[in-house]
């Protein structure tokens, strides 16, 4: 059951990080519509890994803005019997902005939150080794808190993989 987890995430991180149709391309087709500028998110600022922004900036000398991709509920379902897993994979992509002031920070956040559901949106369908994503999220956003360089607030965007094995 573990990897079938690790899958759903490989995977996201994987559309998240491609360079012509991830985050960095649907941020800066964003920035450009809109005309606010937006950071890239680089590829190693997209992490595979559940943990929270007070630990993360103790451990490690974290960037922003930031995406943390990881699974938090693994349900066998066995809609398809006789399988050893068949069921659903709650993924989340939670987005991570920081800056000195208030102004601004959520604005950044809902435009990368865009991004991230523009990429979803790209990516539906069969993803391969028995994953499948339907097409369906949902966003909950933070409230700002102290932290990273000064404010920092962090949105979830949590979806379900279907997965077969």
């Amino acid at each position: 059951m573990a990897a079938t987890g690790s899958v759903a995430v490989r995977k996201t991180v994987g559309f998240l990080s491609d360079p012509s149709t991830g985050i960095g391309w649907a941020t800066a087709q964003i920035a450009n519509d809109t005309g606010i500028a937006l950071a890239t998110i680089p590829a190693a600022n997209i992490f595979n890994q559940n943990v929270s922004f007070e630990l993360a900036e103790k451990a490690q000398a974290v960037k922003y803005p930031a995406i943390y991709v990881y699974t938090d509920r693994v349900r066998n379902l066995q809609t398809e019997k006789f399988r050893t897993f068949s069921g659903k994979v709650r993924t989340i992509a939670e987005v991570r902005v920081s800056q000195d002031r208030l102004e601004g920070l959520e604005d950044q956040l809902r435009l990368y939150v865009d991004g991230v559901t523009q990429v979803l949106d790209g990516n539906r369908g069969s993803w391969g080794e028995g994953a499948f994503f339907t097409g369906a999220y949902e966003v909950a956003f933070e409230p700002i808190k102290h932290g990273g360089k000064n404010y920092l607030q962090a949105a979830k965007v949590a979806f379900e993989v279907d997965m077969s094995e």
